[in-house]
């Protein structure tokens, strides 16, 4: 029964050394240095490629959404996905040169935040006002 033991605390700091377990630590969007990252890219420097530079902050900024309300491996994932896309930006631009105009407006359209439905006003009905001499007596 001894020698198993070194080898469970083996396998034990084995497991925790997994991307799994690492899934249950906080997600470091911090660490991920996107900013920097975008920063050190000439490509993603130009004009033409703003939008790409948005992509990327909206996928970091989702990020730290997902690590507050304590989804960290959606977090990593998302992280995953903006260094992925950092490491090719060239390809990057590529893949996001989508100029249908039709589904642009649809996207932007869908990104304004909506109001509640606001409820019709309630009609109240007319109170009759009885003169005070002429009203109906209780027998």
């Amino acid at each position: 029964m001894r020698r198993s033991l070194p080898a469970l605390m083996c396998l034990t700091l084995l497991g925790m050394l997994t991307p799994q377990a690492g899934a249950l630590a906080a997600c470091d969007v911090q660490g991920a240095k996107i900013e920097e990252q975008i920063a050190a890219k000439p490509e993603l420097q130009k004009d033409a490629n703003a939008q790409t530079v948005r992509d990327l902050r909206t996928l970091r900024d989702a990020a730290i959404v997902l690590e507050t309300y304590k989804y960290p491996g959606e977090c990593e994932v998302l992280l995953g996905i903006a260094r992925s896309l950092l490491s090719d930006p060239v390809k990057t631009i590529e893949q996001g040169g989508d100029t249908d105009e039709d589904k642009a407006e649809t996207l932007v359209e869908a990104r304004k935040p909506k109001a509640p439905a606001e409820k019709a006003p309630v009609e109240k009905a007319p109170e009759s006002k009885a003169p005070a001499d002429k009203a109906p007596k209780a027998q």
